[in-house]
C-alpha cells in the first residue's frame, strides 16, 4: 500500500489533480464554459491515463 501511495505522488499526477480542481473552481464560480472544463480535464485525465498504461505496457 505504502509503495503504491509513493508512486501515486509523483509530478504527473499532481499537475493532473492541480488542473483537474482549477477547472473544477472555475466551472463552479462560471468563469469558464462548462465544454471548455470538460475539454481541458478530459484532455488531461486521458494524458494521464495513456502515460499509466504505455509505463505499465512497457514493465511487462
Amino acid at each position: 500500500m505504502k509503495e503504491k501511495l509513493t508512486k501515486l505522488i509523483n509530478v504527473k499526477t499532481i499537475v493532473t489533480f492541480v488542473i483537474t480542481a482549477v477547472f473544477a473552481v472555475l466551472a463552479l464560480r462560471e468563469s469558464v464554459t462548462p465544454e471548455v472544463t470538460m475539454g481541458v480535464v478530459t484532455t488531461v485525465i486521458a494524458f494521464y491515463f495513456g502515460t499509466q498504461k504505455e509505463k505499465k505496457d512497457t514493465e511487462k
